[in-house]
């Protein structure tokens, strides 16, 4: 099993900063590609980034310039510094990782995290 445990969330002025964290703990034989996703009321979950392994990074075009995504294979951590936060930013921010179980057991399986609750207020 694999609990994903995010931090980091809270309320913000626009214009301002956060940074999430999330950490894979449980028994695993390694994380692949780790990412952050969104929710905003009434709408659907939409990715903001992704990162792999080898720190090849993905962004949604509304994030692109303003956050930066960062991992820790020896943790099993990802981060998220978002800056220039805009109240459309607002969301629950929801931590992703596919998890190789086992090492005869290739392929991964997804997990996430309880959400973490970002607020910009203007």
């Amino acid at each position: 099993q694999v609990q994903l445990v995010e931090s980091g969330g809270g309320l913000v002025q626009a214009g301002g900063s956060l940074r999430l964290s999330c950490a894979a703990s449980g028994n695993f034989f390694r994380v692949n590609v780790m990412g952050w996703y969104r929710q905003a009321p009434g709408k659907q979950r939409e990715l903001v980034a992704t990162i792999t392994r080898a720190d090849s990074t993905n962004y949604a075009d509304s994030v692109k310039g303003r956050f930066t995504i960062s991992r820790d294979n020896a943790k099993n951590t990802v981060h998220l510094q978002m800056n220039s936060l805009k109240p459309e930013d607002t969301a629950v921010y929801y931590c992703n990782a596919n998890i190789w179980m086992a090492v005869l057991r290739p392929g991964g399986e997804d997990y996430w995290g309880q959400g973490t609750q970002v607020t910009v207020s203007s």
